[in-house]
């Protein structure tokens, strides 16, 4: 039994042996020099193509976050130290302009009192000085000199008490040494830091102690790429979409597009403002703007249709089905899964957007290219 099975491989390998060899299997992709071409072109199913196309205008989405709106905030910040006594106001009160917020014992606030009062009335004495000095010297019993001298410490007595008279004004405050902070502008406290007892120093604390803001306004904060900064022009107008009202777009326009660009991001910052009358949008809010851009001339191809090999993109174009040209082209900025061919491409024609560097494993060499680059 074994010897009969030796026997059986052994035949069967002599009849192997004797086999004609396997041709080798044809390459499913050939190359006519800047052509690729399907051995099998009813297999070509796994390449897509998208037809190339003129802008037919879009739709311009940037991320921004709101903020309030600087021109409408104040934040406040005494110019003296003190210590808090009394607070008439809560986060979200509404307050006028004027309206006082809190109250500080404020031996600053006195000390620039005093300096105020001392200063009048040395520039009263210095006033009275020179009158005696005019007459005395309308009667030749003192020197020019001493004239001179008595009119230079009046100037300075005047001086000083204006500098002190303005400061002490600048300030506010009441006779008892009291220091009030009052807002600036009508709005609503959005930022309270402060508490009743607190010993408050200006060069301690960098934090204003109230944010008053005008909520009916907020700016947009955009961040856009420096492809996009065509489409934004101070003045114009944008919609404004928000995840809490995903139903719903609020109108803006732009104020303010950045003169610099990120080194980091290559991003440039934008304002818009947004009108917020009924105060739905809230500050710190991320929101995105919509900008509609119009139709134009430029050729569009899906981002996927350009790939890079060394420093040139190029695309492959249907020629038939089956058969695809290498074309190299010039590439304009990209937005929205969209980039614009500035040439090599006509409209109409078809490019592979989906098994394109597949095809370009066959090419020993480039179009315009040496071995050694395109490798």
């Amino acid at each position: 039994m074994k010897r009969h099975l030796i026997s059986i491989a052994v035949m069967l390998a002599l009849a192997a042996c004797g086999k004609d060899p396997e041709p080798a299997k044809t390459a499913a992709v050939q190359t006519e020099g800047d052509r690729a071409i399907l051995s099998e072109p009813d297999k070509a199913d796994f390449l897509k193509t998208a037809i190339v196309e003129k802008d037919q205008g879009s739709t311009l989405r940037l991320p921004g976050r709101l903020v309030w709106d600087e021109d409408r905030t104040v934040r406040i910040v005494p110019q003296v130290g003190g210590r808090v006594q009394k607070i008439t106001v809560e986060i979200g009160s509404e307050v006028k302009a004027g309206q006082i917020l809190a109250t500080l014992s404020s031996p600053d606030f006195g000390q620039a009192q005093a300096d105020a009062r001392k200063a009048q009335a040395d520039q009263q004495v210095a006033k009275q000085g020179l009158e005696r000095q005019r007459e005395l010297h309308a009667a030749g019993i003192v020197a020019d000199k001493d004239w001179q001298q008595a009119q230079a410490e009046a100037a300075r007595a005047q001086a000083e008490a204006d500098r002190a008279s303005r400061r002490l004004g600048g300030l506010g405050g009441a006779s008892d040494g009291s220091y009030t902070l009052r807002s600036p502008l009508g709005g609503v406290v959005v930022e309270r830091n402060l508490n009743p007892g607190l010993e408050f120093r200006p060069e301690q604390t960098s934090d204003p102690l109230f944010v008053v803001t005008d909520p009916t306004s907020l700016w947009l904060r955009i961040d856009a790429s420096e492809a996009d900064l065509a489409a934004l022009k101070a003045g114009e107008k944008f919609s404004l979409q928000v995840k809490q009202y995903p139903n719903e777009r609020f109108a803006g326009v732009i104020r303010h597009v950045g003169d610099f660009v990120d080194p980091t991001t290559r991003t440039i910052r934008v304002r818009g403002e947004v009108p917020n009358p009924d105060r739905r949008l809230k500050g710190g809010m991320f929101a995105t703007a919509l900008i509609e851009l119009p139709p134009t001339q430029a050729l569009l191809v899906p981002s996927a249709a350009v790939f890079l090999v060394g420093e040139q993109r190029y695309v492959f174009v249907e020629e038939a089905t089956g058969r695809y040209i290498l074309r190299a082209v010039q590439a304009g900025p990209e937005r929205g899964g969209l980039i614009e061919i500035l040439s090599g491409v006509k409209e109409g024609e078809k490019v592979v957007i989906e098994g394109n560097l597949h095809l370009i494993k066959f090419f020993k060499t480039l179009p315009g290219q040496t071995k050694q680059a395109a490798k």
